[in-house]
């Protein structure tokens, strides 16, 4: 077998959303950077995922890193600069390409891709960093408390072997964590290890939340672009939640203000009160374009109808996995049959014909995202684990903002757990503004391995928020920042975290890169 050999300082394993960031940041550093991505779309739940940034209100102002606020600027200019935008939306400050109302900046997922690849490329360009499409992390070596390698394949099987002095696990399932020996959790921890009140009675590591498969559709008033039955399309019409007394397949949900009700929704805006789903995700609306470039408006499915919650694809075998993933699959592809044929029309008819998969819109020839849509990963035991007693505003009180002498970031969200795997329960919790530990990315024993996406030292439930866009990206570039500056200062990061010298310094290098490490005062009564 052939193998290759690539020695670098920081060896980024997964090309997600935090592994991009990251890779930003270490490169900026002055860092030799590798990086390996599954597909060929670097950016995970903003590309390959096909998830629009999921943000808090104060995003346009502060709350989030430099380098995150360039990328959003970038990507309005993109739109700017290279389609035919009216003047009115030319001239918007804060356009929102999509005018989707889960996000301020909803996007095309291939916007995000080009975006990002520009803001990398003087750093590829001058050989600073390297990108290895299509390789996926196969093993890994480790002596005592150290990583010493890892090894990938790409896809005609042959092995590449990464050699650095820092190893940052960017999977978006925490692939690297078990090949390298370190300590972690995944699904559900009992109250008794956590002291959450929303915590299980007992743990189970298998009951995950749920993921989902991104489809891109459009819609064409009078078309008729039926795809063919799927061959489990009758389980998924007929399977009804635990929490639900509603098929999957309807306009019913459970609502976020109340989770013990549910919610009725409807395809398109209207008149009437019922919230609509087609201007959810919507990341293409024709309306701010001048003449003809769209057939219709583009949104992404990612629904409650198409959350996968009917098992796990971490911690199962290969085959299980496998299983889930198409079932995954095969649920998106039900939900578009049912909006085609048999979803309730508010004038009393059933069916949308015109709804057609966007071929091409996200890189795929059938419509659908290259990856799934991952919420949950393993999680590192790391020197300081983020609970529910940290962000949550009835747990919080008085106290307001949880504010660390570590922090390395900011971040805020509801804690917003989607139907886990097992359990099937599901919460949408108030929280306040939230800081990022810089003890949630120091694991317990591992010396030289970071987590940079959804894996810090943290609980399922803080995993609700902490697992959101702007927030994982901060997470990815402290982390690169952190070897950055422990390959300079010749300090582990668990003595960097112990020294108020080395801590200070770091945090210095945080700021001088543009990250925010506290909110300011005066938020907790907003």
């Amino acid at each position: 077998m052939n193998q290759r050999l690539y020695e670098a300082d920081i060896v980024i394993v997964g090309g997600s959303l935090g592994g991009t960031a990251a890779a930003l940041a270490a490169a900026k550093a002055g860092m030799k950077v590798v990086m390996t991505e599954e597909t060929d779309w670097i950016g995970g739940q903003l590309t390959s995922q096909a998830v629009p940034p999921d943000e808090h209100r104060w995003i346009e102002s502060f709350g989030c890193t430099a380098s995150y606020r360039e990328f959003r600027n970038r990507v309005r200019d993109y739109y700017r600069v290279n389609y035919p935008l009216t003047e009115e939306a030319r001239q918007n400050p804060v356009l929102n390409p999509g005018n989707g109302w889960v996000s301020r900046l909803c996007h095309e997922p291939r916007v995000a891709l080009r975006v990002l690849e520009d803001m990398l490329s003087p750093y590829i360009h001058s050989g600073r960093l390297k990108i290895l499409y299509h390789t996926k992390i196969h093993r890994s070596e480790v002596c005592g408390d150290m990583v010493t390698s890892v090894i990938v394949r790409d896809r005609k099987g042959d092995e590449i072997l990464l050699r650095g002095a820092y190893y940052l696990d960017a999977t978006d399932c925490g692939d690297l964590l078990p090949l390298a020996g370190a300590e972690f959790v995944t699904g559900a921890e009992s109250i008794a290890d956590t002291a959450e009140p929303h915590a299980l009675a007992e743990a189970n590591p298998l009951d995950m939340q749920s993921i989902t498969h991104v489809a891109a559709v459009e819609y064409i008033e009078g078309g008729n672009f039926v795809v063919d039955r799927p061959d489990n399309y009758s389980f998924w019409e007929s399977y009804k939640p635990e929490f639900s007394p509603f098929p999957i397949l309807s306009w019913y949900a459970s609502d976020s203000n109340d989770m013990t009700k549910m919610k009725k929704f409807t395809m398109f805006p209207n008149n009437c009160g019922i919230a609509s789903l087609w201007d959810y995700r919507r990341i293409l609306d024709p309306s701010l374009l001048c003449g003809r470039l769209y057939d219709g408006e583009i949104t992404l499915l990612n629904w409650p109808q198409n959350d996968y919650y009917l098992g796990p694809v971490i911690g199962v075998s290969a085959k299980e996995m496998d299983y889930h993933l198409q079932c995954a699959r095969s649920l998106t592809l039900s939900l578009i049959y049912w909006l085609q044929t048999e979803a309730p029309r508010m004038d009393g008819g059933t069916g949308y014909p015109g709804v057609r998969l966007c071929e091409g819109a996200l890189g795929t020839k059938d419509g659908l995202a290259k990856m799934p849509y991952i919420r949950e990963s393993r999680r590192i035991k790391a020197l300081y684990t983020v609970t529910e007693h940290d962000v949550s505003k009835e747990l919080r009180g008085e106290a307001g903002i949880k504010r660390y002498k570590d922090s390395v970031g900011v971040g805020s969200y509801h804690l917003d757990l989607h139907p886990t795997t097992v359990s099937q329960r599901s919460f949408y919790i108030p929280s306040y503004p939230y800081e990022i530990p810089l003890g949630s990315l120091i694991p317990v024993r591992i010396k030289n391995l970071l987590p940079a996406c959804k894996n810090i030292g943290m609980t399922q439930i803080a995993n609700g928020c902490y697992r959101l866009h702007p927030t994982e990206w901060n997470i990815g570039e402290s982390a690169a920042l952190l070897a950055a500056y422990a390959i300079g200062s010749k300090q582990f990061p668990y003595e960097i975290k112990e020294s108020c010298e080395h801590l200070n310094r770091y945090q210095r290098m945080l700021q001088e890169h543009g990250v925010e490490l506290h909110w300011p005062d005066g938020l907790e009564g907003v």
